[in-house]
């Protein structure tokens, strides 16, 4: 059988062996964009941009609890075997106390740079999943207010392997996210909006993502800018919905595998210090942790002192009235 009509029936399979849930707002009654659903034992998806996502229990048969969960928004626990087609989250008034208001600086400002550290080794590379979110950490200039204009992301698009053809397409979804400076690790989120943005395989190896309308403003003690896979995108832009792992038969039993996403992420040892840091999206905990030894002393990176994923801003340095 022909590899397009497998995939075809593959998809018609899943289409009618799951169900699609919503994830709504209980007030507003308006559909949540890319909430999180987390099945509690470290993996789990994304709804849309609709708030829509597809469940069922042939896709999971162990999962018996999803745990739903979304900016500004209370996590909400429910059984696998009474899911109700429309989730409805509430909100949580502490993480909705705290809102920036910033009108834009109509000053004169100076642009700086800060220069991403690009390379095409595949070796060198992390291969992003959905359950790992990257951060990466930048100082405040102590003088000035500080915008970010936009983000310079290293991307590497092509694959490793010498038997796949060259400029294979592909289209994924990436979200971005900000962290106040906790004592040199991410703490709260900074109440911006999620920024959702897509890279092909079309795209340069220095990706840049334009925030500027976004106004995000550096606080004193830095930043932590961070990216996450959310799944492959399809012909129209939406996010597709599809298992995010799969099962290996090991010695030891089923293990579950995370499906790993183009594009790669260069990582490099040419910035000084431990400014990267990563997290598993889909534990309750969510713990970041550095990218260094103490994460692990087995991984490749590491070992190679690759230890910080290469990524730039373009900053707007504004003067001081």
């Amino acid at each position: 059988m022909k590899k397009p009509v497998f995939l075809l029936l593959l998809f018609l399979v899943q289409m009618v062996c799951s169900q699609t849930y919503t994830v709504l707002d209980s007030v507003q009654n308006e559909p949540i964009s890319y909430a999180t659903i987390s099945f509690g034992n470290g993996n789990g998806t994304f709804a849309d941009a609709d708030g829509n996502f597809r469940f069922s229990k042939k896709w999971y048969p162990d999962i018996d609890s999803l745990y739903v969960s979304a900016l500004g928004h209370k996590e909400l626990a429910l059984s696998t075997q009474s899911l109700p087609d429309k989730i409805l989250l509430i909100e949580d008034v502490s993480e909705l106390v705290e809102v920036y208001i910033t009108a834009e600086k109509k000053k004169k400002y100076k642009t700086r740079r800060i220069t991403p550290e690009i390379h095409n080794d595949y070796f060198r590379c992390w291969l992003p999943t959905v359950e790992s979110e990257i951060a990466v950490f930048f100082p405040k200039n102590p003088e000035k207010p500080t915008k970010i204009a936009a983000v310079y992301l290293p991307v590497k698009v092509e694959s490793s392997n010498r038997n796949s053809s060259r400029g294979q397409s592909f289209s994924t979804l990436f979200k971005m996210q900000f962290y106040g400076n906790d004592r040199g690790f991410p703490g709260k989120r900074l109440p911006y909006e999620d920024i959702i943005f897509t890279v092909n395989n079309t795209d340069k190896s220095n990706f840049e993502l334009d925030i500027s309308e976004h106004r995000v403003y550096i606080p004193k003690e830095g930043v932590f800018v961070s990216i996450q896979v959310l799944g492959y995108a399809d012909k129209e832009g939406k996010l597709q919905q599809a298992k995010k792992y799969h099962e290996v038969e090991t010695r030891k039993g089923i293990v579950k595998v995370s499906t790993t996403f183009r594009p790669l992420l260069p990582f490099t040892n040419k910035i000084n210090g431990y400014k990267t840091f990563t997290r598993r999206v889909f534990f309750k905990n969510r713990t970041w942790q550095r990218f260094d030894r103490e994460y692990s002393e087995n991984n490749n990176l590491i070992k190679n002192n690759d230890t910080n994923y290469g990524m730039g801003l373009k900053l707007h340095l504004y003067e001081e009235e």
